[in-house]
């Protein structure tokens, strides 16, 4: 039996406190029941879930570099790092490979320095306003193309 994809799903910082941050603003699920909601999601299509969190710029950076040639994709969600990080951008870049960035909230709504993001720049797509339910649809188009993929 072939081995599973594997997707790589980043959180950056204070993602870990979700469920208790403003929850007006990002809801009441927490990173953990995220977390297993992709990794059932992953399973149910075919694919394994490897997820992580760090509040450290340096550390998901290097868990970036590190996936090179261990996942076929990646998911991010990099919290305020988006709108700040060129280091980030640089490492999914030098990856090369498919990368999904998800936002709970649509940061287009939000205040303006929130609308611009760097890591879109390495994004084939940028999932926001969906909540939880975002990471699913990430999910859902990473199997897609993966299988697209494979027949061709």
């Amino acid at each position: 039996m072939a081995k599973a994809p594997k997707i790589l799903i980043l959180n950056g910082p204070n993602l870990n406190m979700l469920g208790t941050r403003q929850p007006e603003v990002y809801g009441t699920a927490t990173l953990a029941d995220i977390e297993a909601a992709c990794e059932q999601r992953a399973r149910d299509l075919g694919l394994a879930a490897e997820c992580r969190q760090s509040n450290s710029e340096g550390e998901l950076v290097g868990w970036i570099q590190a996936a090179r040639d261990q996942v076929q994709a990646v998911i991010i969600n990099p919290g305020a790092y988006s709108h700040t990080s060129v280091a980030i951008l640089d490492a999914l870049l030098a990856v090369d490979l498919p990368v999904v960035e998800v936002h709970l909230s649509n940061i287009h709504r939000r205040e303006e320095f929130r609308h611009h993001s760097y890591v879109s720049k390495a994004a084939q797509g940028v999932i926001c306003g969906f909540g939880p339910r975002g990471y699913i649809m990430a999910l859902e188009a990473l199997a897609a193309q993966l299988i697209e993929s494979q027949e061709t």
